[in-house]
């Protein structure tokens, strides 16, 4: 990999570089001056061929493609660690004569398609999600009303108050601990899947810009 260290482009922009789709990346730049809402980012991907920009083991037709996983990796990364709602354009860099390819005009409907896939992928685990959630919920109640019964009865049935008060705790815990996962679902585990898909579309609707160099 070619790594350049020189900063490009005025001194508003913030410039992020790959060349070649392997395992280490580059950011480079001038730090923003201007304010958050009033900068434009740009996520920059240097690669020789079209190709390479798609994962070579996908038979799909080009625009139906899934991307690199290491430029998928890349461009998320970099997109995630954006100011919320600043406005940012992916720029593919190619050889003239690859810039110039019928594929490349294409590159950014790839681009949409994919990462529109990716959010609606998202979306049917964060709905698969709250199904499991529903259904541990029912459970997990149905084990709590059973508990709470059992301890009112075994406080009702043995004479011993110690052996009575451990036992009705535990089953008051057992009735509890039953709705762990339910309430895991619905407080917690949902919010990393919604932010993914939140990010999705995000890049879905980012404007990709091809340069030839």
């Amino acid at each position: 990999m070619v790594i350049r260290s020189a900063p490009r482009g005025p001194p508003e922009s913030f410039r992020v570089t790959i060349t070649g789709l392997r395992r280490r990346w580059l950011r480079e730049g001038y730090r923003p001056v201007a304010p958050p809402a009033t900068r434009h980012y740009e996520i920059t991907i240097r690669v020789r061929t079209v190709t390479q920009l798609f994962n070579s083991l996908d038979p799909s037709p080009f625009r139906e493609r899934d991307l690199d996983p290491h430029a998928d990796e890349f461009v998320t990364g970099w997109v995630r660690e954006l100011p919320h709602g600043a406005p940012f354009t992916i720029v593919v860099e190619l050889p003239i004569e690859e810039a110039n390819r019928p594929e490349a005009n294409r590159i950014r409907e790839a681009f949409a398609n994919y990462f529109r896939r990716c959010a609606e992928a998202a979306e049917r685990d964060l709905r698969e999600l709250f199904r499991v959630g529903w259904r541990s919920l029912l459970i997990g109640l149905v084990v709590l009303v059973a508990c709470l019964s059992g301890s009112q009865l075994v406080a009702a049935k043995i004479k011993n108050t110690v052996v009575a008060r451990v036992l009705e705790e535990s089953l008051i815990i057992v009735g509890w601990v039953a709705n762990w996962r339910p309430i895991e679902i619905y407080l917690y585990d949902w919010l990393p899947i919604r932010r993914r898909i939140s990010l999705f579309r995000r890049i879905a609707r980012a404007p990709v810009e091809i340069r030839s160099i």
